[in-house]
């Protein structure tokens, strides 16, 4: 179920931007098979990767970042060395949405071509 949010823009320009139903905590863990390395945790999908060397984890982060900025929806990114750690969670709407499993995946996808899974 789609709802509908308001938001002013400007001093008198109202916009309607959809939102996105929070998933269940049973709908989360359904998706996980398909996530490789992704776990719900604190009511979050967080995933830890080990790159082969610091400046590999930065160009990991960079891709992620272009591809959130795309997206519109950026994850939370700690940087640990050769350790990236990713948090996704939509905070607007207060927990993980389908649009977190999307980035689950897109991320999948940038960090498996480096790291090999």
């Amino acid at each position: 179920m789609t709802l509908y949010r308001r938001y002013t823009v400007g001093p008198r320009v109202p916009r309607i931007v959809a939102r996105m139903a929070v998933l269940s905590n049973d709908e989360v863990d359904a998706s996980l098979p398909e996530l490789a390395g992704w776990a719900r945790v604190e009511g979050a999908l967080r995933r830890s990767v080990t790159f082969p060397s610091f400046l590999a984890g930065i160009d990991a982060v960079r891709r992620v970042a272009e591809q959130a900025e795309s997206d519109d929806h950026h994850p939370d990114i700690d940087i640990r060395w050769r350790t990236v750690t990713f948090t996704l969670v939509t905070h607007d709407e207060g927990g993980i949405t389908d649009k977190d499993l999307a980035m689950a995946r897109a991320i999948n996808g940038i960090v498996g071509g480096i790291v090999g899974g």
